[in-house]
C-alpha cells in the first residue's frame, strides 16, 4: 500500500479516537492530538494544523471534526504543494 494511503489510514484512526473521547480524556488527548499532527505534517502548515488539532479536541462537542482527515485531504489532495511526500521519502531512504 502507498505511503500516503497509510496515512489516511491513520488520520481516520486518530480522528476515530478523538471523536469517541469523553470531556476528561479530552484533557489528556488534546495535547496528544496536536503534537501528533505535526510530526505527521511537518513544516508551518504541520504546526498550525496541529494548533486546530488541540483547539477542536479541547473545545466541547467539536470532537466530531475529522481534523487529521481533512489535513489529510488539504496535503495530498487539494493542496499544490506535495513537498509533503517528497520530504517522507527522503526521510525514509
Amino acid at each position: 500500500m502507498n505511503k500516503k494511503y497509510k496515512k489516511l489510514g491513520l488520520s481516520i484512526l486518530l480522528d476515530l479516537i478523538g471523536f469517541l473521547t469523553i470531556i476528561p480524556l479530552d484533557l489528556v488527548w488534546a495535547p496528544i492530538s496536536g503534537y501528533l499532527m505535526t510530526k505527521m505534517y511537518k513544516g508551518e502548515k504541520g504546526k498550525i494544523a496541529g494548533i486546530i488539532s488541540f483547539l477542536e479536541e479541547i473545545i466541547p462537542i467539536t470532537n466530531i471534526i475529522p481534523t487529521f482527515t481533512i489535513m489529510w485531504l488539504y496535503t495530498y489532495l487539494f493542496s499544490k504543494d506535495n513537498s509533503q511526500e517528497e520530504e517522507n521519502i527522503i526521510i525514509k531512504t
